[in-house]
């Protein structure tokens, strides 16, 4: 019997991978999500450093969004205040009106801490994919 024919002797195809968010952060975030006034305490491993700030939902980021796009000066701020709604609404209809609701994708933190070096990052705002989330903690370091 020759190779050519024996599937045991095939090239196997290249296998693709992609990440998969964690399904209990997935939870959580869905959870505050039905409060735009809940916030949570969280840590969380992006990249290699630690992330570290108050978990929000997904409301409370875009309102708190659009009021720091109000304070923006200059050529142009007038329309970076209808920015967070264009996008809002540029997803529903991506998504359709009648899709089941899916599983958080990204995570929203208030008053953000990112650890790489030595010097700690503040962020007002910080807006992640799931999918860079490698391990996460409930609570804030010391």
């Amino acid at each position: 019997m020759s190779t050519e024919h024996d599937p045991l002797h095939q090239p196997a195809a290249p296998v693709v991978t992609e990440p998969v968010p964690d399904l209990q952060l997935q939870m959580l975030i869905r959870l505050i999500g039905q409060d735009a006034h809940a916030t949570l305490p969280l840590t969380l491993v992006v990249g290699g450093g630690f992330l570290y700030g108050d978990l929000i939902s997904h409301e409370a980021w875009t309102a708190e969004w659009a009021r720091s796009l109000r304070g923006i000066d200059g050529p142009g701020a007038d329309l970076l205040e209808l920015f967070p709604q264009q996008v809002d609404q540029a997803v529903v209809d991506r998504q359709g009106h009648d899709t089941p609701q899916r599983l958080p994708q990204w995570i929203h933190l208030r008053d953000a801490t990112g650890v790489t070096g030595s010097e700690p990052v503040h962020m007002p705002l910080w807006r992640g994919r799931l999918t860079d989330v490698s391990g996460w903690s409930l609570g804030k370091p010391a």
